[in-house]
């Protein structure tokens, strides 16, 4: 059986790097959004919508994945 490597300090660094510059981008993008768009994307619930479906999504794919034949 292949066995996986191991996720090494690089990695998790690039991985890390990515998820602030998604966020800093989103904040940056938000921020040139107008008034009312940027009142109602943070007076409604846009982001718990955006975590249920991104998680449904995952548990979906996770799902419906299938392991190598052997």
């Amino acid at each position: 059986m292949a066995e996986r490597a191991q996720a090494g300090a690089r990695d998790v660094l690039l991985v890390a790097a990515v998820a602030v510059a998604v966020v800093l981008g989103a904040a940056i993008l938000t921020s040139l959004l107008p008034e009312e768009v940027q009142r109602f994307l943070f007076h409604q619930p846009v982001a718990i919508a955006i975590l249920v479906v991104g998680t449904g999504l995952v548990l979906w794919r996770v799902a419906i994945h299938r392991p190598p034949e052997p």
